[in-house]
């Protein structure tokens, strides 16, 4: 569905073009930027095309977005074999599959390092894809509903496609805060000092002469898959409702708690939704995605503003914001994603962060993105730009599961994203380990005693005591076991004893 009139800069109605058309503007080895963070905001069409110019000749490019894609586009490029390279994260099945086989390169990277590097390290984009709302008369871009790293890809890339989405209402103008950082050695501070401080401009500068095409697409996001809670996360919610009780009480903390920040996942869903039933009131999110339990909270009055990169919400929660627009106008905003993850801002602002674990070792050490140590899930995404910089990083994950022949909570784990230094608290579904100010042997006992499920709390226990015992050290391990739990697990199907 054409609508000229979302291209208000004259003389670029003659861009416009079918994306099976703009795909013919890549080529073979190049480096493309896309919109897209969390399924926001993403290519809708150009990018499905040209996953199906791919199947018909050699065409491999590197793709960098700001996060992951929605509507399978993903899957649609491996299965064309268009990928060469992919960054910095991704969550597609399909991908997942030839990343893991070695068929295509996958750099995990820290989400607010890309447009560091896109500005100076990194080959410069040849292309650019980016979804708007639509084309000011500057030839600025309005962009939809995740800014990610679109802003750098705007500044940097050589030419851009636009793909207008008429789906998304021009109201959304006002919606983001666009700020873009001096190149090194003469940037300057991020004049930030709270979540709702904006300091930018509500558009994407762009070079007309850049623009090589403009697409029109009507559709949706990819709606968010938002499960309802379950016993394990309501527990893992209660456990850490009780601790941010607790700090209130000692004083740490007041009722408006700092500004929040809560990874993806019905874990963190569950949390958010804890939140609204407690004494707080008056708080604030500084984080990456904006999920039905912001809106949530916002609806509540519990939550007064709420600062991220996207907005990642199911179909009816989509609906409900566009329908209130001018409700959420002044309590949200969405910024570039090296501003949302900046580990300054994250520091400064003095956030409590919330993510979550595939597994956690007996000392606080955290994988967040492999399975076994080889196989990659996700992607460190942003966990690592707030775990080392929040003023409180937690980490949640359910004690066991698969029918609880899988322990989350190991001697050692198998692949190291958030070491030690950078974890605060663990929470399972069993309870809350506050690692703050321990050293590790303290650490251990307190993490094995409050957090492991019941079926391995023993065999931990015994690991500990006798690697303080065989092996000594500040940090005791008996290197021969530490990763038999792991090959229990690939060699009889369960980590427990049989």
């Amino acid at each position: 569905m054409k609508d000229l009139s979302r291209i208000r800069r004259a003389g670029l109605e003659q861009k416009v073009m079918t994306a099976d058309e703009a795909a013919l503007l890549f080529s073979h080895q190049m480096v493309v930027g896309a919109s897209g963070f969390t399924k926001a905001g993403d290519s809708k069409e150009v990018l499905k095309a040209l996953a199906r110019r791919a199947k018909n000749e050699t065409l491999q490019v590197t793709l960098i977005t700001g996060a992951s894609l929605g509507h399978d586009t993903d899957a649609r490029l491996a299965e064309a074999n268009a990928l060469y390279k992919r960054m910095p994260f991704q969550v597609d099945r399909v991908l997942r599959e030839k990343i893991n086989k070695g068929n295509i390169l996958f750099t995990d990277q820290h989400l607010s390092e890309t447009a560091e590097l896109i500005h100076g390290y990194l080959p410069y984009i040849d292309l650019a894809v980016i979804e708007a709302a639509y084309i000011e008369e500057d030839g600025s871009i309005v962009p939809t509903t995740s800014v990610g790293n679109s802003v750098s890809f705007a500044a940097t890339a050589k030419k851009v496609i636009i793909e207008i989405n008429t789906a998304v209402p021009c109201e959304i103008y006002g919606l983001h805060d666009i700020f873009l950082q001096e190149n090194y050695p003469h940037r300057n501070f991020i004049p930030i000092i709270s979540a709702e401080v904006r300091v930018g401009r509500k558009s994407i500068a762009l070079d007309p002469e850049k623009i090589a095409a403009i697409v029109f697409t009507h559709q949706t996001d990819s709606p968010a898959d938002i499960a309802p809670p379950d016993a394990k996360t309501t527990a893992i919610a209660a456990h850490l409702i009780n601790f941010f009780e607790n700090e209130v009480k000692t004083g740490r903390l007041t009722d408006r708690l700092l500004p929040l920040q809560a990874g993806i996942g019905k874990v963190a869903n569950a949390v958010l939704a804890g939140l609204e039933k407690g004494n707080f009131y008056d708080l604030s999110m500084y984080s990456e995605v904006l999920q039905d339990s912001t809106f949530d909270l916002i609806d509540s009055g519990k939550l007064r503003f709420a600062s991220a990169s996207s907005i990642t919400v199911s179909e009816s929660c989509y609906k409900r914001i566009f329908d209130n627009l001018d409700t959420y106008r002044e309590k949200i905003v969405l910024r570039p994603q090296n501003i949302s993850n900046a580990p300054g801002l994250i520091r400064r602002l003095g956030i409590i962060a919330i993510n979550t674990a595939i597994e956690f070792d007996i000392y606080g050490n955290v994988n967040s993105t492999h399975i076994a140590g080889t196989h990659i899930m996700n992607g460190i995404g942003g966990s690592g730009d707030f775990a080392r910089n929040a003023y409180l990083s937690i980490f949640v994950t359910q004690a066991a599961s698969k029918e609880d022949k899988i322990s989350h909570l190991l001697p050692m784990v198998s692949h190291v994203d958030h070491n030690e230094h950078d974890v605060d608290v663990l929470v399972t579904d069993f309870g809350l380990a506050d690692l703050r100010g321990l050293a590790p042997r303290e650490r251990a006992l307190l993490i094995i005693n409050n957090c492991a499920h019941p079926d391995y709390k023993q065999e931990l226990l015994s690991y500990f005591e006798r690697a303080c015992e065989l092996r000594q050290g500040q940090t005791p391990h008996i290197l021969e076991e530490a990763f038999s739990w792991h090959t229990r697990l690939r060699e009889t199907g369960t980590m427990k004893r049989i």
